[in-house]
């Protein structure tokens, strides 16, 4: 249901938020052809008074320009602090703000399936609305080993609610709601919200490094049966490595490299990303740990160092003569990346996909999806894709990018 503004008595705790929330809008420029100009519209939420804003990573980021719009309709600039793809959570610094209302923060871990919850967003400007429902499901390890790492209600929401707060009776953020599509009619009326735990930990992890733009951490995913297979790991636990900032394609920095499957931190057991995110989290900066990894399905100890840099030489990819009948045969249609379809700060080689059918469609992969590389082998012609698919043997894993995240894709090749 949808509670109309005035029915809120005074002393409502919810009521006394309700100016907090901001919209934003983000613009992106075409770096290779000016004046296209991209704008991405979502919702946010104020937690300090000088103009610190919760919001979505997939909302600004890669914006040349961030603008805020308060519900008493004044606009402020803001630049980006920090950006989490892992998580989806960003945090924008409103520009010339002071004393302005806040949200209070809340305790994720707090919340039990049942319990009431309201998510306020702004889809159609700075009016806010308000929706209210019960929490279905909370973070939770599924039988098969993976995390389901949300919270999940029965809230249906506008898509430009992504970014506003999930808020519980007392008034407190638990959460922050994203932008979830699915074709099925049964998912509909399913939100999806971040624990607020994972706001707090990129804030933390700003003021300690004292950075004022951050760089995003390590991004991992969790591994399901057909990814563990491809990497050589005997059960389908641990961290698969999906995006190490400032790494060169197929490159290891600081220890470790796209592919890395991650075991152990410093002793302790990683069964999934979750893990690996909270282990690196807690590191300061120059802290070195030992991580236990998986590589080219070998075991092997790496040193890490938290904030250091070392990059390695890339590796290249080989040629088949039949690449378009192998490419074919896994219902792949290819191209090579080219210089107007590239984003500033993005990949700077990879394969877009134009056609998705048969094995690869099975597999999940979409038109759009950008190919980056093949059992951590780098791509950027056809074929070289074509050379690691023939030489897969029965699967291989894909890392590939949409809509600015990485992730691994397991390819069954029979």
């Amino acid at each position: 249901m949808a509670p109309e503004l005035d029915n809120l008595a005074p002393d409502d705790p919810i009521a006394a938020l309700l100016p907090a929330p901001a919209a934003g809008q983000a613009s992106r420029q075409n770096r290779a052809r000016e004046p296209r100009v991209a704008r991405n519209g979502g919702s946010g939420f104020i937690v300090s008074a000088d103009g610190l804003v919760v919001t979505t990573a997939h909302v600004v980021n890669g914006a040349d320009d961030v603008i805020v719009t308060l519900t008493d309709r004044r606009r402020f600039k803001a630049r980006v602090l920090g950006v989490d793809p892992q998580s989806d959570i960003a945090l924008i610094q409103m520009q010339g703000a002071s004393r302005l209302p806040t949200v209070r923060l809340g305790d994720a871990s707090r919340v039990r399936a049942g319990d009431e919850v309201l998510a306020i967003g702004a889809p159609d400007g700075p009016q806010n609305t308000v929706t209210s429902g019960l929490v279905s499901a909370t973070p939770h390890v599924r039988p098969d080993g993976t995390r389901f790492p949300f919270l999940q209600t029965d809230i249906a929401v506008n898509p430009d609610n992504s970014g506003g707060p999930l808020l519980n009776r007392s008034g407190e953020a638990i959460g922050v709601d994203i932008q979830i599509y699915a074709d099925s009619e049964r998912f509909r009326t399913m939100t999806f919200a971040v624990p607020i735990e994972a706001a707090v930990k990129l804030r933390a992890r700003l003021r300690g490094t004292g950075a004022t733009s951050a760089e995003p951490g390590i991004a991992a995913q969790d591994l399901d049966p057909g990814l563990a297979a491809a990497f050589g790991v005997p059960r389908a636990q641990g961290a698969l490595v999906t995006a190490v900032p400032g790494a060169a394609p197929g490159a290891a920095k600081n220890g470790l490299k796209v592919g890395d499957v991650v075991t152990q931190v410093n002793g302790k057991p990683v069964a999934q990303a979750a893990d690996l995110r909270d282990a690196l989290d807690a590191l300061a900066p120059g802290t070195k740990a030992t991580l236990r990894i998986i590589r080219g399905k070998k075991p092997m100890t790496v040193t890490v160092v938290a904030s250091a840099a070392a990059i390695a030489a890339p590796v290249g990819g080989g040629a088949v003569a039949t690449a378009a009948e192998e490419l074919e045969r896994v219902g792949l249609s290819v191209h090579p990346l080219a210089e107007a379809e590239k984003r500033a700060g993005g990949p700077e080689s990879g394969l877009v996909v134009d056609a998705s059918t048969g094995l690869a469609a099975n597999a999940g992969i979409q038109p759009g999806d950008l190919v980056l590389s093949v059992n951590g082998t780098p791509v950027s012609s056809r074929e070289g894709l074509a050379t690691l698919l023939a030489t897969g043997g029965k699967g291989v894993a894909l890392l590939i990018e949409r809509e600015n995240v990485r992730s691994f894709v397991p390819l069954e090749l029979r």
